[in-house]
């Protein structure tokens, strides 16, 4: 049973039924799921979250499905205490989120799951996205386990790693010769001529539901408490509302106490209008022409970046935006401090978190969480040309002892 019982609208909130939409007719704001929150505190506690399976569907009362789950054990993935990290920052309760070891090594895996399965549940036999790589891979893959039709459309120049992570699949995959933004506008064409479920379209209310799963795991990893800081990459926005959405609806039920997080969002500099429209004080986001080597991060025109200007306000959380070469450093630190290897976004989070540390926006003792939502070796080109090298010797003692004696006597304490 599931106890969402409509769509809303954002802005006016008018009421529509839980059907394929996902835009306001009255005044064309985006639609969301609103639940039964008195039935689904009578029917939830900690010890039945507790019983459920180690996945994001252990969290299936709080999200808009009745039929079928579309599983690959997406969720419940690990919350990993960074000290190295967190001494280098400076910041003693810092926590990974480490979403790079979803099916497909990315937090897409969580909002599609639900997307699918809720396709599958309104008896559509094709889903189709518009994506940067991450969804793409999602899309293909659950599509594939459902047996249902998948139609990718990526922009043309996507990073290899993303491209053979989709085609694997085998879904119909068309290149677009233009950036997000221009594929996104594109599909929505589309979804108007063609009978299928566009996962971040016309499944878009019910696909970003997912996302606030991460919210709930957190609060549940950390012993049913909110953290004093979240640091969320934003592309559309969505992921960092819903993460904010999910620790409301986790206090509202009585799960978790009083929500004092402050949620911080971070962008590359070559694709920032959600946090240069918080530095100018707008309340509308104005769109740009993306040009960052972060692509997961590149829409110029966020969706629901108004949404995410207003999280930032009520949160009392700051902004980062970071240039490419500091995107990069903030991979190599992740991976040489935590052995983790994460996907640009991930070196957006890193390199933003340092700015923010830096800036005193974050006390030493508080409870940090930097979302860690996708894996490096989908975006390699990023870094291939500044890891270290390997040294190339025959295979024999004396060569070995040749290319390092050298460095490992030095490297030797004398005693």
């Amino acid at each position: 049973m599931s106890f969402a019982r409509a769509l809303r609208c954002r802005e006016c909130h008018r009421e529509y039924p839980l059907q394929p939409l996902y835009v306001c007719e009255f005044c064309f704001g985006s639609l969301e799921v609103a639940y039964d929150y008195q039935a689904l505190a009578r029917a939830t506690s900690r010890e039945k979250i507790a019983q459920g399976p180690l996945s994001m569907w252990r969290y299936r009362d709080f999200l808009p499905l009745e039929g079928e789950v579309v599983d690959m054990n997406a969720g419940f993935t690990p919350l990993l205490k960074a000290d190295n990290l967190g001494g280098v920052l400076g910041l003693k309760g810092l926590y990974i989120k480490n979403d790079c070891v979803n099916p497909t090594y990315s937090f897409k895996d969580r909002v599609v799951s639900l997307a699918v399965s809720k396709a599958r549940e309104f008896g559509f036999d094709t889903v189709a996205c518009a994506s940067t790589g991450n969804l793409a891979n999602a899309v293909a893959a659950h599509a594939a386990k459902a047996r249902m039709k998948a139609f990718i459309f990526i922009p043309a120049d996507l990073e290899k790693g993303k491209i053979v992570g989709t085609a694997i699949y085998r879904p119909t995959l068309v290149a677009v010769e233009g950036n997000y933004d221009e594929v996104n506008r594109l599909c929505g064409e589309l979804a108007e001529r063609y009978p299928w479920a566009f996962v971040n379209i016309n499944i878009r209310p019910y696909y970003s539901e997912g996302s606030k799963t991460l919210a709930y795991e957190v609060a549940e990893q950390l012993g049913w408490r909110a953290p004093d800081h979240c640091i969320v990459p934003a592309a559309s926005g969505s992921l960092y509302t819903k993460v904010w959405k999910g620790l409301h609806e986790l206090s509202s039920l009585g799960l978790i106490g009083e929500v004092k997080t402050r949620m911080h969002l971070a962008q590359p500099l070559g694709c920032a209008p959600i946090v240069q429209a918080f530095q100018r004080g707008d309340k509308r986001v104005k769109p740009v022409r993306p040009q960052t080597l972060a692509k997961s991060l590149a829409m110029g025109n966020p969706a629901d970046g108004v949404y995410a200007l207003r999280v930032l306000r009520e949160s009392g959380g700051g902004v980062a935006a970071t240039p490419d070469e500091e995107i990069v450093e903030g991979m190599m630190l992740l991976a040489e401090t935590e052995g983790i290897f994460a996907e640009t976004a991930g070196g957006v989070v890193i390199a933003g978190l340092r700015s923010l540390a830096q800036a005193g926006a974050i006390a030493p003792g508080e409870t940090v969480i930097a979302y860690i939502t996708g894996a490096g070796p989908k975006t390699v080109e990023a870094v291939e040309d500044k890891i270290v090298q390997a040294i190339t010797i025959k295979p024999t003692v004396a060569s070995f002892e040749q290319s390092l004696g050298a460095k490992l006597r030095e490297e030797t304490p004398h005693g």
